[in-house]
């Protein structure tokens, strides 16, 4: 049987027990399905040899070595990652566009008993639906951007937030960045296909009544780009700014860099790719700042020399015809917890006018 899939969430409906992507690692590795796991028929080098035999000697031999290859690994996977499956076991099988690898896998499959299905079209059918959800269709839901200078904690108040019960898109912990210079996070960041796929579907599982809440990006994170429909609603979404002096931003900062901080090496060199925009003199300050292990200091002079230049440069540029402002003069645990309360609280009155 084939599964046509109309949505990015109806395989969480379908009740399948795996889904198994058996595309080659890297195909894999590059994106896959959500909580697909790889069995692939054919490894990078064996796809490789097959599609040379395919161009350089004939069809014929390509599928034939092909089949060979598929069979041995199918029997791999049903001897090992496969063997303890019970006779009602249900899965899904993919490949590149439903052909022959995920066909000829499940065959097998089906042969033993196991009710397997196929994804029709396979992952080039999946990619279509991200492509379609994030660039093709307008953001519905009221949308909120939460806002602010570097170091107002807008990344944990985000989270408090989503822990109060409001709507929430992590993006920076979907593209695993920060969202500036210094936001590398340990593990890199996943490929543009796989950053698509996962915020698709944070998209395509919000409930598109209520209002939902992410932090104020720019269109690139890192190395990822946002898609234009979600950029083009951020861009027009009323902004809550939180507002907090710079002394309680930089001692915010430096414990929330603590992981670069701890790395000397990597801090210098982040402070080193600044010199096209910044005077020698000042890099100069800020190394010295950072060899005497003076962070709070460093973070000041970031935040006031660089980043609140830029972003005020930013706000200037765009405007914002909806803010609204809510100011603090701390960011410790207990300011955030309350912090995130008066926003969902503004949220809240936003949401239910009638109710005031």
């Amino acid at each position: 049987m084939a599964l046509s899939l109309t949505s990015l969430t109806q395989l969480e409906t379908e009740g399948f027990d795996t889904v198994i992507d058996v595309r080659a690692t890297a195909e894999y590795a590059e994106d896959h399905l959500p909580g697909a796991i790889s069995l692939p028929v054919l490894d990078d080098e064996e796809r490789a040899r097959v599609g040379t035999i395919y161009k350089q000697e004939s069809p014929f031999r390509a599928r034939k070595v092909g089949a060979a290859l598929v069979a041995r690994n199918a029997a791999s996977h049903i001897e090992g990652p496969l063997a303890e499956k019970p006779g009602g076991w249900r899965p899904l099988v993919y490949c590149w566009r439903g052909g022959q690898r995920s066909n000829s896998f499940a065959s097998i499959l089906a042969q033993i008993g196991w009710r397997v299905e196929v994804l029709e079209g396979g992952y080039k059918a999946w990619r279509a639906l991200v492509l379609s959800e994030l660039n093709d269709r307008p953001f519905a839901a009221p949308l909120w951007v939460l806002d602010g200078n570097t170091g107002t904690a807008k990344t944990e108040v985000l989270a408090r937030l989503a822990t109060l019960g409001v709507q929430t898109i992590d993006i920076e912990a979907l593209a695993n960045h920060r969202g500036s210079l210094f936001g590398h996070r340990e593990g890199g960041q996943p490929g543009q296909k796989a950053f698509d796929s996962h915020l698709a579907m944070a998209i395509a599982r919000i409930d598109t009544a209520r209002p939902v809440v992410v932090e104020a990006e720019s269109s690139r994170i890192g190395d990822l780009n946002l898609p234009k429909q979600l950029w083009k609603a951020m861009c027009a979404a009323p902004r809550i700014r939180i507002a907090a002096p710079l002394e309680a931003r930089a001692a915010y900062l430096t414990r929330a860099y603590a992981d670069l901080t701890a790395d000397p090496e990597r801090l210098a060199r982040v402070v080193e790719s600044l010199r096209p925009v910044q005077p020698a003199e000042r890099i100069a300050d800020w190394l010295t700042l950072a060899r005497a292990g003076d962070f709070q200091a460093l973070a000041a002079g970031l935040m006031r020399d660089h980043y609140d230049r830029r972003y005020e440069k930013h706000r200037a540029r765009f405007g914002r015809e909806e803010e609204r402002e809510i100011a603090t003069d701390r960011l410790d645990p207990d300011a955030i917890d309350t912090l995130a309360q008066q926003i969902a609280d503004t949220l809240l009155t936003v949401a239910r006018p009638n109710d005031m």
